[in-house]
C-alpha cells in the first residue's frame, strides 16, 4: 500500500523535472471556470448513470436495488476508488455492502459485470477510433490486431473453458444480452462513457490545451486507460504521464497534456465528495433496504 501511495507522487516528480513543471502549473491555474462547472457536471452525470447501470445489471442477475440505493453506494464507492490505493477498494465495498439476500458471490459478479462493460465500451470506441483516424506512430495496425485477438479469445473462453468462465459468459449475456436489455446497457454506457471524455475534453480546453477531434478520440480514451490500472491512487501520476506522452502526438504539449489531466482528476475527486455524506450502514439497516428493494419493480 505504501508504495501504491509512493509511486503517483514519484511519477508526478519524475514529470515535473522532465517537462516543464511550473508551465503547467500556468496552465492549470488559468483554466476558464466555465469549462470547469461544465466538467463537474459531467462528471456527476456519468456517477448517476453508472449507479442506474449497476442497478440494471444487479436486477438481471437476481439482485434487486432501488435507484436510491444504487445511487448512494456508488458515489460512495467512487469516493473510495478515488481516495484509497488501487481504485478497486470502493467497489469491494459496495459489493460487500449490498450483500444481504444474495450472498457476496452474487453481489461480487454484479460490481464486476458492471465495471467490465465500461471498460469494453472504453476499449471499443479506442479501437474504432485508431481504425478511423490513427495517430502517427508505428504499429497502430498490430495494437488494433491484439485486441481484437484478445477480445476473440475471451469470448472463446466465455463460450468452451471451463466451468468457471462459461459460467460468468452465462451472466455476461443474461446482464447484458437477453430479452433486448442491450438496448438500455449501450444507451446507459455510451452516455457514461460520453461524459468522461467530455469531461476531460472540457478540462483540455479550461488549461488551453485542446487538441483536433479526431485525435481527442484517440488520445483522451488512452489517457483514461492508464487510470485502470491498479497501482496507483485514483490514476494519479499513471494519468498524467500518458496525457505528458500522448499530447505532443496532436501537435499539444506535455505541460498542457498534464494541466488537463491533473483538472480532471480533481474535478473527479470533486465529483465524488458527495459520497463523504453516505453514513456506515449497519448491517441490521443493509438488510432491510435490500428486502424493501426487492420488493421494488425491476428496472
Amino acid at each position: 500500500m505504501l508504495l501504491r501511495l509512493a509511486l503517483p507522487l514519484a511519477v508526478l516528480a519524475v514529470l515535473w523535472h522532465l517537462f516543464d513543471g511550473p508551465e503547467a502549473l500556468r496552465h492549470l491555474a488559468g483554466a476558464q471556470p466555465g469549462w470547469l462547472a461544465a466538467a463537474l457536471g459531467l462528471l456527476s452525470v456519468q456517477i448517476v448513470a453508472s449507479a442506474l447501470r449497476w442497478r440494471l445489471t444487479a436486477a438481471r442477475l437476481g439482485q434487486p436495488l432501488t435507484r436510491a440505493h444504487a445511487v448512494r453506494e456508488y458515489y460512495l464507492a467512487t469516493l473510495a476508488n478515488m481516495a484509497l490505493p488501487g481504485g478497486i477498494l470502493g467497489d469491494a465495498g459496495r459489493a460487500l455492502r449490498a450483500r444481504a439476500g444474495v450472498g457476496i458471490a452474487a453481489s461480487a459478479q454484479a460490481v464486476v459485470i458492471e465495471r467490465l462493460a465500461g471498460q469494453v465500451a472504453l476499449f471499443a470506441l479506442l479501437m474504432a477510433a485508431l481504425v478511423a483516424a490513427p495517430l502517427p506512430w508505428p504499429g497502430t495496425a498490430l495494437w488494433v490486431a491484439a485486441v481484437a485477438a484478445v477480445f476473440l479469445a475471451a469470448l472463446i473462453g466465455l463460450r468452451r473453458g471451463p466451468g468457471p468462465a462459461r459460467r460468468f459468459g452465462a451472466a455476461l449475456r443474461l446482464a447484458w444480452l437477453s430479452d433486448g436489455v442491450w438496448r438500455r446497457q449501450l444507451g446507459l454506457s455510451v452516455l457514461i462513457l460520453g461524459c468522461n471524455i467530455g469531461a476531460f475534453a472540457a478540462c483540455a480546453a479550461a488549461v488551453g490545451a485542446t487538441v483536433p477531434p479526431g485525435a481527442a478520440l484517440v488520445l483522451i480514451p488512452l489517457t483514461l486507460a492508464a487510470m485502470l490500472v491498479p497501482v496507483s491512487v485514483g490514476g494519479w501520476g499513471l494519468r498524467e504521464g500518458a496525457a505528458a506522452a500522448l499530447w505532443p502526438l496532436a501537435g499539444g504539449s506535455a505541460e498542457g497534456g498534464i494541466a488537463a489531466s491533473m483538472a480532471f482528476g480533481l474535478l473527479a475527486l470533486a465529483a465524488s465528495l458527495p459520497g463523504a455524506l453516505v453514513p456506515v450502514v449497519p448491517a441490521r439497516a443493509q438488510a432491510a433496504v435490500t428486502a424493501r428493494s426487492g420488493r421494488a419493480r425491476r428496472p
